[in-house]
Parts: C-alpha cells; structure tokens; sequence
C-alpha cells in the first residue's frame, strides 16, 4: 500500500461536494422527505477513493445508494452510520483503515458527526452515489465525495458491495440460558451440518465470483450478560460438512477475546463499545446489557470465492440467545453485484431503554429472524434449565 504512494500515472482528481455555489457559506444539501437525492454521477472509467459526510440525525433513517455502470440495481443500500461502522443510530469516534468516525457527542442518538470512507471503488463507466431520505423530516447533508477518473480499469477490478441484514430479535431457542457460569454447558448442543446452515445468522449470501472484505456486527443485549460463544461458519462454492472456514468464538473472529475490549484498530475493533452504553458503565465484559458494534475487515487475507459465498455466525452457542442483531457486509465482485433490500424504517429502528434500563420492545420495531425448531438436544437442555436453574 505505501510503495504506491510514490508512483506517478495518469489519473485525474476530481470531488464533488455539497459547497454553497452561491458562494455563500449554505454548504449543504437538503434532502426532502421520502427523496431520494443524487449527490454525484460520474463518468468513467474511475474509483471512488474518499466519501465524506457529515449530518446530525437520520443515521438509520437515511440510505446510502450506489450503483455502478448503469446497473438495474444498486450495489450498496444501508443506513448511514451502519455503512460507515456505527450501529444503532448511535454516533462514536473511531478509526480503522477503511472506515472512520468522529464526534462531540459519543454515544448519543442523533447527534452530528462525521463520517469517513477511504474503501477504493472502481468502476467502468458510471457512479451513481445516492442519499435515500426515509425519515419523516427533512435531511441535511454536507458531503465530499473525491475520486479519480483513467483511461481505463484493469478488467480484473472488483465492483464494490455493501448490505444491510438485521433481525429483532433473533431467533434463539434458548434465550433463558447464560452463555457463561454454572450452567452455561446447557448452551453446547451440537451445532453442525445442515443445523448450522439453516439456523446461523447470516451476514452474507451472494453469488457470483469476488472477495469478502469483512463485516461490522452490531449487537443488542437483552439478556444482560455475554452475548457471544458464537462461531464463524463461512461456506465457499456452495454446502459441504465442515464449511471452509470454521472459527472458535464471536469474539474470536472480531480478532478480540475474553470477551470484547474497548478499542478500534486498524482492521478490528469495536467502534460501539457496550460497557460505555449500559446503564451503569462498566469495563467488565461479562455483565453488560447494552449496545455492542464490531468490525473486521480481511484487508490481507479476503475470503475468496468463484460461484457463491455465505458468510453466517452462531449467535450464542448453537444459535440460543435472541438479540437484537444487525450487520453491514462488504465484499468485491467481479460484476456489480445486488445489494439486499432494506427492512422498512420501522424496522430497522434501534431497540430503546427506559430511564431504569429497560428494554422497550415495540412489535412494530421488529423484524425477528425465522424461529430455530427446537430439536431433541434442544428440548433436553431447556429442560434441565427450567428443574435446575430456573426461579
């Protein structure tokens, strides 16, 4: 990466913006309710380089839209601040290499910040960079979108994609049960094969030939205490016993362990650390019950597939706890690939709290995952919970 920097081509600078072409000082877009607003349309062949936005609110409510070379279909669709790293409409500051984030007002809702993408995009001929305003207010948005036009792209350049997943709550057959202490070995069924791929949750499944670059992973605790113990289970070309790679922990993918720590670095980190959201903070990883948001980004060791990919995690061991769970998956293809839609407002909408640290489930909030059949191993531990543990 830093033996390009010295490199001289040919290759035009260009930037869009949100500047007052006034030439006042109003260097911002307003973005009417249920618009949806081009903030450039570039001509190729090209790569986007840097996007900046700055806003105030809407981080859940707004979209991100790109589409690449007169596609039918976009090829990234998410909420604002999840794109860029930050989960539940919240606002951190944060770095890593790919993303960034900066802000006043930590662990906030609706508060300004800025927001940083530094992902290379190549594309061919055209794109498309869009503000999707699904809240019920007017949106302003200041913006810098900077990138470089050629004479060509190397035919083998990926097109860069992104989407949103997220389900409330998830679908876990034994919520009631710790994932950690004395009876936390009701939790370890066995998790493999077609249970595996039918009940894990799902981060990424796309077809076609590309990369996966990486996720963020962002989590609500409901039950209050550690919310991991789930494996990455990562299937390449299609299902086979093991998949092809097969992890050890939801910490361990994140390149954390004993839980997650509070610190982004360049290619991991938690931009959203969950001891800082609960309602009486805390540095232990065990006793939480807040906000959590992750990332991992595979920028030396891209998960590579030629016909599909999908990318799955346990949430709790064998899939038994049901949080809130939501995540952004970023991957090359070798054709603009197509985003997955978007759930509804309403349903992408960040689970709250009451003054006394309750959780406010909202039905209308919810898009819960497909319900996990329990199996006879299941049924057994979920037994042996309610005579033994059970008050």
């Amino acid at each position: 990466m830093l033996s390009k920097l010295s490199l001289i081509n040919n290759a035009k600078t260009g930037r869009v913006s949100s500047w007052d072409k006034t030439g006042r000082n109003q260097d911002r877009w307003i973005i009417p309710v249920g618009k949806s607003v081009v903030l450039a349309d570039i001509k190729g062949p090209g790569k986007l380089t840097h996007i900046w936005l700055t806003q105030s609110a809407h981080y859940r409510e707004c979209l991100l839209k790109i589409t690449w070379d007169n596609a039918k279909y976009p090829s990234v669709l998410c909420p604002l601040g999840d794109f860029f790293g930050l989960g539940h409409g919240l606002v951190a500051s944060y770095e890593s290499l790919l993303f960034s984030a900066s802000t006043r007002f930590p662990y906030q809702f609706n508060r300004g910040c800025a927001l940083n993408c530094y992902v290379q995009m190549p594309f061919h001929e055209r794109a498309v960079i869009e503000i999707v305003n699904e809240s019920k207010e007017e949106h302003t948005q200041f913006f810098y979108i900077d990138y470089e036009t050629n004479d060509a792209i190397p035919e083998s350049s990926g097109y860069f994609n992104a989407e949103f997943r997220r389900t409330n709550p998830f679908g876990g057959w034994g919520h009631e049960v710790a994932a950690n202490g004395p009876a936390s070995h009701l939790s370890n069924i066995a998790n493999k094969k077609r249970l595996a791929w039918e009940n894990n949750y799902v981060i990424l499944e796309t077809k076609g030939k590309g990369h996966y670059l990486g996720c963020n992973l962002s989590v609500t605790n409901f039950r209050g205490d550690w919310w991991g113990e789930g494996d990455d289970m990562i299937w390449i070309d299609g299902y086979k016993w093991p998949p092809d790679i097969h992890g050890t922990g939801t910490e361990d993918y994140l390149n954390q362990a004993w839980g997650m720590q509070d610190n982004a670095f360049l290619r991991h980190g938690s931009s959203v650390f969950e001891g800082k959201t609960t309602i009486t903070p805390s540095d232990n990883p065990w006793n939480e019950g807040g906000y959590q948001t992750s990332y991992v980004h595979h920028i030396e060791n891209p998960v590579h597939f030629t016909k599909e990919i999908k990318v799955t995690i346990e949430h709790g061991h064998g899939n038994h706890l049901a949080n809130e769970m939501s995540s952004v998956a970023y991957w090359y293809s070798l054709e603009p690939g197509k985003a997955k839609k978007v759930p509804p407002v309403a349903k992408r909408k960040p689970v709250f709290r009451d003054n006394a640290g309750n959780w406010l489930y909202d039905r209308s909030n919810q898009c819960p995952g497909k319900q996990i059949e329990l199996n006879s191993e299941m049924k057994k531990m979920k037994a042996k919970w309610k005579k033994d543990y059970e008050k």
